[in-house]
């Protein structure tokens, strides 16, 4: 099935959820309202004929100066019916948080644990929303991009005890740190 044949099978489902469609080098993508993500996303991989049984990966985008600031990105494939279709939620700032599709695809839970550790957006129904990347106790969230480059003022780094070991050997190796 080409994209746009997608496209059409998911306007007749989801007609009002659907607020754009574009296609660049042969790669479509829709844009769609966040309420109805999960239905949207079962639909895809549960009829017969779309079959989208592969989540290829699923990511945060920070756009500040747009209405919508986040996109959670569903890069989907089928394997069996080899096509393609890029999801992109829109999320309002005030209002970061979309519907989980861990239950759908399982290999989502680090994708979205990633996205919310870096961009703040919550998926409602995560079996375990907890940072991933950084630590329990950091403030912000580093991939937006009005965060201060240097990290957050007076963020203390702990140093892992790997660095601990890999450096106690600098000086009688003769390696300037």
């Amino acid at each position: 099935m080409e994209p746009l044949e997608i496209i059409e099978k998911l306007k007749e489902k989801f007609a009002t959820e659907i607020m754009d469609v574009s296609e660049f080098r042969g790669q479509v993508s829709v844009s769609v309202r966040p309420a109805k993500i999960m239905d949207m996303c079962r639909y895809l991989h549960d009829d017969p004929d779309l079959y989208m049984d592969y989540l290829a990966d699923l990511c945060g985008v920070d756009y500040p100066d747009r209405k919508y600031r986040f996109e959670v990105v569903y890069n989907l494939f089928s394997i069996k019916h080899r096509h393609r279709l890029l999801i992109k939620a829109l999320i309002l700032e005030k209002d970061p948080n979309v519907d989980s599709v861990v239950p759908i695809w399982a290999g989502a839970n680090w994708h979205e644990r990633e996205a919310c550790d870096m961009y703040g957006i919550v998926f409602n129904g995560h079996p375990d929303l907890r940072r991933i990347l950084m630590p329990d106790d950091w403030v912000g969230y580093p991939l937006r991009k009005d965060y201060p480059l240097k990290g957050p003022e007076g963020a203390e780094y702990k140093e892992f005890e790997e660095l601990k070991v890999l450096h106690s050997h600098d000086k009688e190796w003769n390696i300037q740190s």
